[in-house]
């Protein structure tokens, strides 16, 4: 059964892809809408409103790196890049742009289709069925609510991706405990790849201080542990005494 009554919108310029995914995706009851360039794209985002974006990078017209950039800019609606373009470095710019996750071309199509249910499901502000007891997570004047997938920080919101917001969570959630990089790259993907991408989660970690630190320099939420990888700060501690920064 389809996580959403919005559609998914796939964008790649190989009609054989498009039918392919289509085909998946329609099986287990989503709607797809599908657009062949990266102008196309923007245009059926603002028209559609589509749930999930799975999202070819090499595009006529607009590349998949510039249409990502721009989706990022103005939403965290959740995006997987499916590409031939899968080098180590590919990946790692996808990434730190703000893909949620990066399926390599060739690929299974059933495995997209279970990417697909998994992304959803994180971004989902509730389960389908009887309402669950919110779970939320405070630390200091930080607010994360996990089921309404939001975070504010003195009552002010503060909009994350996918990728962000399981970082920021499994940090909290850690309470105060060090999670190396490739715990992190795990709480990502599951894919078990750290030695090749650790530094996208370095990457994500700076774009997750950009939006919740006054001085990202001198985090007061996500501390480094040199060496390492990363905890969430306590609370007590003064901006920029607890542990060393990078």
């Amino acid at each position: 059964m389809a996580m959403t009554d919005r559609p998914i919108l796939v964008v790649d310029d190989d009609e054989k892809i498009l039918r392919l995914v289509r085909m998946y995706l329609e099986r287990e009851g989503y709607a797809v809408v599908e657009a062949k360039d990266g102008h196309r794209a923007l245009a059926s985002i603002a028209l559609h409103d589509p749930a999930l974006v799975i999202l070819d990078l090499m595009l006529p017209e607009i590349d998949g790196l510039e249409v990502l950039r721009t989706i990022r800019r103005g939403s965290t609606r959740p995006v997987i890049v499916l590409s031939a373009r899968g080098t180590t470095a590919d990946r790692i710019t996808g990434l730190e742009i703000g893909a949620d996750d990066y399926v390599p071309k060739p690929f299974s199509p059933a495995e997209l289709v279970l990417r697909v249910k998994r992304v959803l499901q994180r971004t989902a502000g509730e389960q389908a069925g009887a309402p669950a007891p919110t779970r939320v997570i405070t630390h200091g004047d930080l607010v994360m609510d996990l089921d309404r997938h939001e975070v504010a920080i003195a009552g002010h919101a503060v909009p994350l991706t996918t990728a962000e917001f399981r970082l920021l969570a499994a940090l909290l959630e850690a309470n105060g405990r060090v999670l190396t990089r490739e715990q992190l790259l795990d709480t990502l993907h599951g894919l078990g790849e750290a030695d090749v991408l650790d530094r996208a989660i370095d990457a994500h970690i700076r774009r997750l201080r950009d939006k919740l630190e006054d001085e990202p320099e001198r985090p007061r939420y996500v501390a480094t542990v040199r060496g390492v990888g990363y905890r969430a700060a306590a609370v007590q501690t003064q901006p920029g005494a607890d542990g060393t920064h990078e």
